[in-house]
Parts: C-alpha cells; structure tokens; sequence
C-alpha cells in the first residue's frame, strides 16, 4: 500500500518525480549511463543545472531583475555560515522564531555584532513576534519563513530598507510572495523542491562583494555563481530531482495553483484540530504554518490507541519532532489532499473509539 507521507523531510515528492528519477538511474537521457555516473561537466547534465536555475527564477518572478540562483551543497545549516562571511561587515538583525533561527544567528557571531530583534524562543517558538524594530544600520535582516519544528510560519513580512535575507527551506514554491522584495534567499531542496543533498540560494547580485572581507572560495557567492554551480562537483541526483520538481510545479500552473491547494489541504486539517475534543494545536492561530500542522493529544492515554490507527491507515511520518513530542503533518507541496482526508478520518475514527 502506497505510503500517506507526511514526514518533515525528506519528504514526498511528485509521483512522476520519483518515476523519471527512477528512470535516470538506469539510463539518463538514453545515454546509456546512469544519472548518477555521468560527468557533471557532461551537455546532457550541464543543460539540467542551466534549466534548473532558470525555472527556480522564473517560478519565483525574478527572471531579469538583478538575481543569480545556485546550488550548492551543505544544507541550509551551511549557508547560516555563509551568509554571515558574505553579507556581514559589522552588524545584523535577526529574528528568533526557532531552532534553526537561532542556529543561524548563533553561526553569525563569529563574524560581528548580532542583534535579536525579537524572539518567542520563551513561549517554546508557539507564534511568530510582531512589532518589533529593525536597526537602520545593520547590514542585513534574517528571518525564517516557516519554522519546521514548532509549526509557525511568517504571514507578512517587514517593511525595510535594510536588505532581508530569509531561510525559506520548508515552504519555498509553496505560496505567492513578492519575491523582489527579498535580497537573499536559501533553501534546502528535501522539503518542496527535490532530493536532499542540495541547497538554491538566490542572491541579488548588487550585494555581492561589499564586505571588503577575503573570503575562500568555497564559500563565496560570487565565486559559485562565477562558475555556474560547478565550482566542486555538484550533487547531481538531487539537483536533477529539483529539475524535475520544478518542471512538475511549472506544468500545473505553478506557484499560484499550489497554493491554492496547500491552503484547503491546510483548512481541512486544523478545523479537525479545532473541532475535535480530543486535540490541540501548539501553534498560535494567526501564525498557522500551512506546511507543518502541529497538534497534541489532550489526553495521553489515547496515544497508543492513535499511534496505532495512523499507521494501520498507511500514514507515516506523523510524529512530532523530538524536541517538542506530539504529532507534526507535514504538508508540502507534492502531498495530495486524500491524504490529509485519510488523516482526519483516523482523527474522526479517535473520537468515536473513545467516546
């Protein structure tokens, strides 16, 4: 029985994507070679990264405005490193709303002065905080879009003239945004775009080389976008994956026709949370991600009975991290709505075994 997987990542990619990567494995492009074994400066796999990079500008409406997208290895974990030696010269803004925020900013102190604009790290990450000021003098602003672990997610973002650099790894290509409004974005491939092992940075180019720092080479924008993402060997299975992912999204009509799903996958989920006695969600309402649902069980005691009935309806990946425990559904883009259907009808199914 095909899995309903809502795991946080890796995760769930199109159906076709897992099909065609398949292929590729045995016979890429009808070479005879494995995807996998073929040079990365080969036409067939330079003409993937090159289409690649053109599709993630084209998705998020930055073709010809002044922006260069590469991808490169390491995680988001690395670029919480390499946007620091990068961008910043003696001070910047971050703001806290979890984890993986506050591992970026613990990265940036090696490199100057840091500042917390705000954070909900003593609400245990459960909203996103509002009203808070951005110093006018910082070389950059850092946030993160949707925060994986605690289920929030950035609803608006702030007006500024300091440049915003944002970690959008679990719900890029998900939503529509004004992406121009951003100077940097990064984002790990294993959630919506593709197999992990890759990270897209996008980088307006004008921000490039202000730090009058030296900076090695692996770790310089300018210098991977110089080369075109072949600096060093690129990973060339999860960047193909992306390839097919973001054909995928462009086909269906994309960014605005997926969101448009992810909202009623979103919908249906949390009004079963809210209708249903026997759950709670952790997030604040407003700040809702529509990627990563979390929730807890009111009564433990119905743990085992619940466990039980999820995974007797096929479903995986539906525990909670395990910094925070409860159950965390991770709907990303290639994740249909029958599953989330079959998920709420096990929450359903709960209720009435109990009562």
């Amino acid at each position: 029985m095909k899995k309903h997987n809502f795991s946080a990542g890796p995760c769930i990619l199109p159906q076709e994507v897992f099909e065609k990567s398949a292929e590729a494995l045995l016979n890429f492009n009808n070479s005879g070679l494995s995807i996998i074994e073929i040079s990365h400066r080969s036409k067939d796999f330079v003409a993937v990264m090159e289409d690649t990079r053109k599709l993630a500008l084209e998705l998020l409406g930055l073709t010809d405005k002044g922006y260069q997208v590469v991808f490169l290895q390491g995680g988001a974990s690395m670029e919480f490193l390499r946007i620091p030696y990068n961008f910043l010269k003696s001070k910047a803004a971050y703001l806290n709303t979890g984890t993986w925020a506050n591992n970026a900013m613990k990265e940036a102190k090696a490199f100057g002065e840091t500042i917390e604009v705000a954070s909900s790290k003593n609400e245990n990450y459960n909203h996103i905080p509002k009203g808070f000021e951005i110093p006018t003098d910082a070389d950059y602003f850092h946030c993160t879009s949707n925060n994986t672990i605690y289920g929030t997610q950035m609803k608006s973002f702030p007006e500024t003239n300091v440049p915003v650099i944002c970690d959008m790894s679990s719900d890029i290509f998900s939503r529509t945004l004004d992406f121009s409004k951003f100077d940097v974005i990064y984002a790990g491939a294993q959630k919506n775009m593709g197999a992990a092992g890759v990270t897209m940075i996008v980088v307006k180019e004008s921000l490039l080389n202000q730090t009058g720092r030296e900076i090695p080479n692996i770790l310089n924008y300018a210098k991977h976008i110089e080369k075109e993402s072949m600096y060093n060997t690129p990973a060339v299975f999860a960047v193909y994956t992306c390839y097919l992912t973001l054909k995928w999204l462009k086909n269906i009509g994309g960014i605005e026709a997926i969101e448009k799903v992810n909202e009623a996958k979103a919908e249906l989920l949390y009004n079963e949370i809210d209708r249903n006695p026997l759950f709670v969600g952790t997030a604040a309402t407003a700040d809702r991600s529509n990627m990563n649902a979390t929730f807890l069980l009111k009564d433990e005691a119905h743990k085992e009975l619940f466990d039980q009935m999820w995974k007797d309806a096929g479903i995986n990946g539906l525990n909670g991290h395990r910094s925070v425990g409860g159950y965390r559904a991770s709907m990303y883009n290639a994740l249909p709505l029958e599953s989330v259907e079959v998920l709420v009808n096990v929450m359903k199914e709960l209720e009435k075994a109990v009562n």
